[in-house]
């Protein structure tokens, strides 16, 4: 089960908090890591000013739409384990994306945030379905969408290669 409060998503292990201005160096740093961004920037470091367009951006869409991006935090220790969110995807609907610290790989947190993520989508934002794409090569990733429950939809190119898009209706 999913608790929503002004946006703060919960579940059985994680905290999931909108990112704000005051977390910039934090999400500089955690995405500054090469095995975060391979997949989610294509190996590209991103600035200080492309963070803080980022945050700005998903402030904005929360207060507009009820998404964005949010931190991951271990419900017990408050530590970061990563973000995960609701952005564009092209012209087609909104995608989920998420990135963990590679400290928390394999302990079902991404399934866990993403998951939670995507039910916000379907039930209070009342979306009619949610998409993703993954790079065919991130395996774990694929692991992940297809535990939520998204079908493959279409298959397209990618900087790293192919790229599979993924969705799950209401």
């Amino acid at each position: 089960m999913v608790a929503v409060v002004e946006h703060v998503l919960t579940t059985e292990r994680l905290v999931l908090s909108p990112v704000t201005a005051r977390d910039h160096g934090e999400l500089m740093a955690h995405w500054a890591g090469v095995d975060v961004r391979r997949f989610l920037f294509d190996g590209e470091v991103l600035s200080p000013a492309d963070v803080a367009e980022v945050i700005e951006e998903s402030e904005r869409d929360f207060a507009t739409a009820g998404y964005g991006l949010w931190l991951i935090r271990d419900r017990e220790s408050a530590g970061l384990l990563g973000t995960a969110g609701l952005r564009p995807l092209e012209r087609l609907g909104l995608e989920v994306f998420y990135s963990l610290a590679p400290g928390a790989w394999g302990n079902g947190y991404a399934t866990e945030a993403a998951g939670a993520v995507v039910e916000h989508a379907l039930g209070p934002l009342g979306l009619p379905e949610v998409l993703a794409e993954v790079d065919d090569a991130n395996t774990a990733s694929v692991a992940v969408v297809e535990r939520l429950g998204m079908t493959p939809f279409a298959v397209v190119a990618g900087l790293l290669g192919p790229m599979t898009r993924y969705r799950r209706t209401r």
